[in-house]
């Protein structure tokens, strides 16, 4: 089975002490802190000695998404402390104003293709500008940001073939006409199907659909049935 866990903002917006408590105990053992908003940052990472995240095998971190050019020192110095744990560190390319500032997180750098509202990061060709100035980055794929850019699927295609050797984790969500996320729909699995094969087994899936506790096993099911193993999904045909 693929690693896969959870988004805490997406389990319980703004409260990552809820979102994993969410996941206790539940045999998951991947997991994406998330500081999506700014005001969330400070709080997290000042938390993070107090946590127990003993079950997770996997940890990622999600930086803000509404960064503006003055805070961009005052977040890296506290994503610093987080790149200090070795941790992946996702970031929105629109979100880099400074590129040579955020060379500083090293390897932990995680850059994350982006939804169609964003003005750089939605394809294949946007990403590749992204990564020259970022040599050391991984690549954050969000299959649901690629269908609601390309429902062709094609974007998708490229990225994973461009930047697969970067790849580090996969968000996997709907995204819906409003840049939202949502719960997987059928046409949405069959969709992140004709890429699955090109994920390999290893890489994490980081969920971000909006749910509550009880729903969480089912969406996990869902999940795996969109993006099944090869080995699983040639059994299947």
């Amino acid at each position: 089975m693929r690693p896969i866990g959870f988004s805490t903002g997406a389990l319980a917006y703004s409260d990552f002490r809820l979102g994993l408590s969410m996941l206790h105990g539940r045999g998951i053992h991947a997991v994406e802190l998330s500081a999506l908003r700014q005001h969330e940052l400070a709080p997290l990472v000042e938390a993070l000695d107090s946590l127990d995240l003993s079950q997770f095998t996997y940890i990622a971190f999600h930086a803000p998404s509404d960064l503006r050019p003055p805070e961009e020192e005052q977040v890296l110095h506290l994503l610093e402390r987080v790149a200090r744990r070795r941790w992946p560190i996702v970031v929105h390319p629109d979100s880099i104003h400074t590129p040579p500032l955020w060379t500083r997180l090293g390897d932990s750098l995680c850059i994350e293709n982006t939804d169609k509202r964003k003005p750089i990061g939605r394809t294949a060709e946007e990403l590749s500008v992204v990564f020259q100035n970022f040599p050391d980055a991984s690549f954050c794929f969000d299959i649901g940001h690629a269908k609601q850019v390309d429902t062709t699927m094609t974007e998708a295609y490229l990225m994973l073939k461009a930047f697969g050797a970067r790849l580090r984790e996969v968000h996997v969500s709907e995204v819906n006409t409003r840049s939202k996320h949502d719960p997987l729909s059928y046409g949405t699995i069959l969709a992140f199907r004709e890429v699955a094969h090109l994920i390999p087994e290893h890489i994490p899936l980081i969920l971000e659909t909006p749910i509550s506790e009880p729903q969480i096993d089912a969406e996990i099911d869902r999940a795996l049935s969109a993006l099944p193993l090869c080995q699983e999904e040639s059994l299947a045909r």
